[in-house]
């Protein structure tokens, strides 16, 4: 009997394809011995990239030519047909022949087709986008980052339950602490939609996760919480905010190290502090976004990432099946609902 992971991997969407997909699976291949890669794309591409290095019993390709431009609005993509590496990659997660689904392609292409082909978990109204951040002391997941402008109460609940799932199931050892981002961090402060949330987050009982109450945005990174729940316009400007500060610190320093002799010195004595603060703050070691509420996870890799970034959103997809992540959701929301 084949236990093996099977991730179905649209190899066409993002910058580099579908080179990077091939390095990225190769990388991932020789930490992760148990996994079968669905290889969806281009068969003749494809090929010229497969290293003999890569067992061939880890993958298959299912070959097709067409595929979802990085330009085309979801509409566009939708009408490109059922042909697609994303639209087939997906439906093979549908079909119960894949256990998860993958691709570095356009975002909002890739919801609306995955929307399309799969069904909302029960109970729960919409999905939502997370991702994981670098805290103080380990990660955290955040969501909504703009599958959902607006949301009601039990979004909000539902986010908070599904971003406990996630942090569950990567980090089984460790306890779920859940925040609402807010203004303040009072029960008295933001709008009428977030004091009501509170109140009843307030009162569920659940021994996967803590609540923790309100959090404060520049309080994210201080690792006190691990879930952070926003509606989907408040996350995705978080998130901008929090990317393009860290490319101006970083970009800053190398300034400073570079501009004069003295800095150059200073560069050269600070090095492997230097080196493990870039680490860091390497976008790679977190990329892999997750389309969580719909009944087979989806994962978002970052389109302009390397082999290294896709290779580890790779090692989300084996961890997010190992720790059985939809289960946890369904179990916890029929619970609370």
């Amino acid at each position: 009997m084949d236990n093996k992971i099977k991730i179905a991997v649209d190899a066409m969407g993002g910058d580099g394809s579908p080179k990077k997909i091939i390095d990225g699976i190769s990388d991932h291949n020789k930490k992760s011995k148990n996994i079968k890669y669905l290889i969806f794309g281009n068969k003749d591409i494809i090929s010229k990239y497969i290293p003999k290095s890569l067992d061939k019993g880890s993958y298959d390709i299912i070959d097709t030519k067409n595929f979802v431009e990085g330009k085309d609005t979801p509409l566009e993509a939708v009408k490109r047909g059922k042909n697609t590496s994303m639209w087939l990659s997906i439906e093979s997660v549908k079909d119960k022949k894949a256990d998860i689904v993958i691709s570095a392609g356009n975002t909002g292409a890739l919801l609306v087709i995955s929307k399309l082909n799969l069904k909302m978990i029960e109970n729960i109204d919409k999905p939502a986008l997370s991702a994981l951040w670098p805290n103080k002391i380990g990660m955290s997941v955040v969501l909504d980052l703009g599958a959902n402008i607006e949301c009601n109460e039990k979004n909000l609940i539902d986010f908070s339950i599904m971003g406990a799932s996630i942090f569950k199931s990567l980090y089984p050892n460790d306890k779920a602490k859940v925040a609402l981002l807010n203004i303040g961090s009072e029960e008295i402060k933001g709008s009428e939609l977030l004091k009501n949330t509170y109140q009843k987050m307030s009162k569920i009982v659940n021994s996967d996760f803590e609540f923790k109450g309100f959090i404060e945005g520049n309080e994210l990174m201080n690792g006190d919480v691990n879930v952070i729940v926003s509606d989907g316009f408040t996350g995705n400007v978080a998130l901008k905010t929090a990317e393009g500060t860290a490319n101006f610190i970083t970009n800053e320093l190398k300034k400073v190290f570079k501009n004069n002799i003295l800095g150059k010195f200073s560069g050269l004595i600070n090095y492997f502090n230097l080196k493990s603060f870039k680490k860091r703050l390497d976008p790679r070691l977190y990329n892999g976004a997750i389309f969580i509420g719909l009944d087979s996870p989806v994962i978002k890799s970052h389109g302009a990432t390397d082999y290294v970034g896709f290779s580890n959103s790779l090692s989300v997809c084996e961890k997010i099946v190992k720790g059985d992540l939809i289960n946890k959701i369904k179990n916890n929301i029929y619970r609370e609902n």
